[in-house]
This record gives C-alpha cells, structure tokens and sequence, in this order.
C-alpha cells in the first residue's frame, strides 16, 4: 500500500510540476496555466465585441422564457441548466479561494477576482455556444454534448476529425479522474469539525463520508433530469444561505464598508500592496479566479449542452450569467466580509479566515458557514458526478455498464476524502483538472467563427421575435 502511496504521490507531484510551471514577470511567478486561461478570456472578449455587457440583458430574457420553445429538443430548462452549471463552479473556491487570495496578494487580489471574472463570462459562453451545436441524441432519446463532442465533431466540420478525435478523447480521458471529488468531502468535513468538534478521521468522518456518497449516487442513478431537479432547487437555496449570512456581517459592519471598497481598490495599483505590488496582487486574484468559474475548462458546457433549445447561442447568452454570479457576486461578498471585519491581516491563509469572519458576528454564526460549505460541496459532487459520467459515455459509446462501473468507482471514493489526508492525491487530480483547458482551448480558438456566426444567427431571430410580438 505504502508502495502503491509513493508512486501515486511521485506521479501527481511530477504532473503537477508540468502543469503549474510558471515564468517570473517582474519579479513574480505566474503560472503558465493561468496565462492560457486568461488569454481565452480576452480574446473571446475581443472577438466577440465585449458580448458580456451587450448580451448580458438577453441572457436574462432566456433564463426567464422570453424565447422558450416548448417543442425543443432538450432535456433541461435554460434555469436548471444554468443550475447544474453553478452547482459546479460555486463552492469551496469562492469561499476559500477569496480568502487564499487575499493572504497573498492583499485586499487588492479581490479586485483584480471580479475584474478576471467579467473577462470570464465571453469565454463560458462561447464553450456553450459550441456544446449545444454540435450534442448528440442517443438511441434512448438522451442528449451529451460538451467538449469531447464539439471537439470531435466540430472539427471534423472543418476538416481536422483526426486532431478532433485526438482532443476529445484526451478531454474525456483527463476528465475521469479530474472531476472525482474528494477535496470537496475533505473540506467541508473540515469545516464542519471546526464547528462542532467532532474528530477528524474516525467513525464520524466515515459516516459523512458515507452519506454524501449515498446521497450523491441516487441523485446520479436518476440521470440528468434527476440532477437538474436537485440542483435547481439546492443551488438557490445554498446561494441564498450563505448570501444571507454575508449580508448580516455586512449589515453589522455597514460603515466599514465604503472603506472595504475603496481598499480593494487602492490596493488593487499599491505598488507596495502585499507580495509583489501591483503585478503580485493581479497574479494572486487572477489565479484564485480562473480556477473558481473554470472558463476555459469547459466542463460546465456538460451541463448546458442538454438545454431545450433550437439555438445554440440562446444558451450561450445564459452561460455569461454563470461567471457574473460565480465570480463577481459571491467572491465580491466573500471579499468585504473578510475586509469589513479586519479579519484579513490576522494570519489566516485559508477558509478559516472566512470562519473567523463569520465569528464575528456570535460564536454560532460559523454554523451558517459550515451549512453553506456542506451544500456547496455535495451541489459540485452531483454536477461533477455528471460531467463524468458524460465522459465514460463519450469513451465507451454509451455503454451502460460503464457508466455503472464509473458511478461506483466516483461515489466509491468519496468517503476517502473525509477519513484520510488527500494530500497525496490532490496534486494528482487538479493537474488534471486544468489539463482539461489544453485540448479545450485549442479546439475553441479553432471554431471561434462557428461561435460568432451563431451568435448571429439568434441576434436575428430574437429581433424577428420581438419585432413580432410588438
């Protein structure tokens, strides 16, 4: 076992060396990763004219059925799409991520978080673009799509199947083991010890471990539709909780917080603000952020991809939603909870500052973090629970006795995080989690004038809708 331990670690840890290498830029590293992350997200700003603030209205007016078409194909509506898709990108990150953000490059890091997200919302949108375009219907009447498929089949489209096959399986190979979720179950046990002082490890641990993975497989077992019901439920009510929690320390600390604000922003171009001034502070919430809406993954295209729609681009306008929520609105309220209470500059250096900033409130209100923490993290285990299952699908042809192999072997798993350190395997897994942008991206940049044209061509028929509904 101790064996088996050792090359497992040897292997994560090389990987993760590959994948999180980084260049020094005045002074400070930045990882390569987070440069090719972003660099989608300003380009798909550009080239799509800055559609996160002209589109942003009519994504709305999708959300809420303006353009529902009833007989579409599909299998979820625009709202539990978009839920699914939230139940995977808010969670831990947007609660630990602030705080690791502001440990490292200051107040200032959460400014440059929400500016990272408006860049965010034109990439996701136009993964989502393609995840709807180019889904498949199996026999069985379900729909798949993400970017194994639009990889695979939207560059067949321009002549490249060999490359599409290349990168879609690499997509889907990546994603087995970059979606199981055991540092969800790890954290939120965490969280929850420190508020009732239960033992780490032991028999309590292996019961909430136990109970998130049975719980997890009967959503999972029911399907997309099943996990849509869950998930549109779960997700506002987790959002609500916790933002109603930010809010009373917010309403408690109500004169702190102009001044939060404008700290942000002045340490946002402090050039002696935290490590590495101006360039230390971008870097530490540009990597926070990247990895908290996971634009450029395109793993919540999955979800969005089995929309019922007749347009591809409607659901693309929906997804610009997801970053403005994900990023801009809960990691902003994350971030002026722990400034407003000062707890910021108190040594801190994960979610335990965000605790600490809840405890200000009473010795009880950390509770309504640990509920909040547990409901994000059970929400990411079922929407990640489903991108995998969507990947075996891809693999092995819809093999229904894969997909239960897979099940078993993801929810199999869960309990581990709770009962052991999963220090061994984090390296591991997140590597490949952000492996996944590679292939991704590369096909994205490919298609980017099969996104605009799309765009387009729902632009037209929404006007034709409008002029003929006045």
């Amino acid at each position: 076992m101790d064996q088996i331990s050792a090359i497992v670690e040897a292997i994560g840890a090389w990987l993760a060396g590959l994948v999180f290498s980084s260049v020094t830029i005045l002074g400070v590293d930045i990882q390569l990763i987070v440069i090719w992350l972003f660099s989608g997200m300003l380009f798909f700003t550009l080239r799509l004219g800055f559609l996160n603030i002209r589109g942003f209205t009519t994504g709305f007016d999708v959300l809420r059925g303006k353009y529902e078409d009833k007989t579409a194909p599909g299998e979820l509506s625009a709202f539990q799409a978009l839920s699914t898709a939230l139940s995977s990108t808010v969670g831990l990150g947007n609660i630990a991520g602030v705080a690791i953000a502001i440990a490292v490059g200051g107040p200032g890091a959460a400014f440059w978080m929400i500016c990272i997200g408006f860049f965010a919302m034109s990439l996701k949108c136009a993964e989502v673009v393609l995840a709807v375009k180019y889904r498949v219907t199996h026999e069985d009447g379900s729909i798949a799509g993400g970017p194994m498929y639009y990889l695979s089949r939207g560059l067949a489209e321009q002549n490249r199947p060999i490359l599409g096959r290349i990168l879609g399986t690499l997509f889907a190979v990546f994603a087995l083991f970059a979606f199981i979720q055991v540092i969800q179950v790890n954290q939120s046990y965490a969280q929850l010890t420190e508020v009732t002082g239960l033992e780490r490890g032991g028999a309590s641990a292996l019961i909430y471990g136990l109970v998130i993975a049975a719980v997890a497989a009967l959503v999972l077992i029911g399907g997309a539709k099943s996990i849509g019901r869950v998930t549109s439920r779960l997700t506002p009510l987790m959002c609500a909780i916790y933002l109603i929690g930010v809010l009373i320390v917010l309403a408690i600390n109500a004169p702190a917080v102009p001044g939060a604000i404008a700290t942000m922003v002045t340490d946002a171009f402090n050039p002696s603000a935290a490590a590495g001034g101006i360039v230390g502070a971008f870097v530490a919430g540009m990597r926070r952020a990247v990895y908290s809406n996971e634009a450029g993954v395109g793993s919540a295209s999955i979800a969005h991809a089995i929309v019922k729609t007749r347009h591809p681009a409607s659901e693309g306008f929906v997804a610009l939603i997801e970053p403005f929520i994900d990023t801009i609105i809960i990691c902003t309220a994350t971030a002026l909870v722990i400034i407003t209470t000062g707890v910021w500059d108190d040594g801190y250096g994960d979610i335990a500052m965000t605790s600490a900033a809840f405890s200000t409130v009473s010795v009880w209100f950390p509770y309504v973090l640990a509920v909040s923490v547990t409901l994000f993290a059970f929400s990411t285990i079922l929407a990640t629970g489903y991108y995998g299952l969507r990947a075996i699908d891809y693999l092995t042809g819809h093999s229904s006795l894969a997909r239960k192999i897979y099940l078993c072997f993801y929810c199999g798993l869960l309990p581990v995080g709770a009962i052991v350190n999963v220090e061994t395997v984090t390296n591991l897994i997140d590597s490949m989690f952000f492996l996944l942008s590679l292939p991704n991206l590369i096909g994205v940049y490919l298609m980017h004038n099969v996104v605009s044209r799309e765009i387009g061509i729902f632009r037209d028929y929404a006007k034709t809708y409008r002029e003929a509904s006045a």
